[in-house]
């Protein structure tokens, strides 16, 4: 059994199997993610990357084996506690999954709202996060009139509004061009700088080869590394 007073690692994950019928998704995962950490998951496409981040915030559950995120076990985890559960992770989806029918204000200002935070301070704060990821003069646009670096850096900000203790990003470069690449990743490692662990998929191996970090490679499921 996993010990869920070990306080050493955030994410732990114990022999987690993935399975879609017949299908293997993941097999026998086991990893231990420290505080801070800055891991990349990498390995061809279907090797299983993105299924192991929808574990990790319940987008599907596991099959088999056990995951805790900051000493809550998901195997166990009540309905009620999956939001308490989320507001520690921001999530950066691959294809941005911004809401096309508001603004990018809106779309970053819901995190705050479905957390409760008052119209005052939900201003200031997506006005902040937008400077930051170089957004402001954009605030009122729509999703569709934005480039694919412009929605990813939208994604980055609604990602990290919160301040989340855990930053999981699937692909956040893949479809975008350098420049734009290299901004988004450049925006990832700020707030990784300012305190979150981050876990970023990705099939990228200069990205890995260029930063230096940790990464665990998975091939057809398994991990090979």
């Amino acid at each position: 059994m996993i010990d869920e007073n070990d306080k050493s690692a955030t994410i732990r994950m114990f022999h987690v199997h993935k399975n879609y019928g017949s299908k293997q998704a993941l097999i026998n995962i086991n990893l231990d993610v420290s505080k801070n950490e800055f891991l990349f998951i990498t390995g061809p496409s279907g090797a299983g990357k993105s299924t192991l981040l929808k574990l990790l915030y319940l987008g599907e559950p596991v099959s088999e084996g056990q995951i805790l995120i900051d000493g809550m076990n998901l195997s166990r985890i009540s309905r009620k506690r999956i939001p308490l559960l989320r507001r520690k992770l921001g999530i950066i989806f691959q294809d941005y999954k911004l809401i096309p029918t508001r603004t990018v204000f809106d779309n970053v200002a819901l995190v705050l709202e479905a957390m409760g935070k008052k119209r005052q301070f939900i201003q200031k704060k997506v006005n902040s996060v937008l400077r930051m990821v170089g957004m402001e003069k954009r605030f009122n646009a729509m999703p569709q009139s934005l480039s694919g670096g412009e929605q990813q850096r939208i994604a980055v900000a609604r990602a990290v509004i919160g301040m989340p203790k855990i930053i999981l990003a699937d692909e956040p470069t893949g479809s975008l061009d350098t420049e734009s690449a290299s901004a988004v990743f450049d925006l990832l490692k700020e707030f990784h700088t300012r305190g979150a662990t981050l876990l970023v998929a990705t099939h990228d191996q200069e990205l890995i080869r260029k930063t230096g970090r940790k990464a665990i490679y998975l091939k057809e499921g398994r991990q090979t590394k």
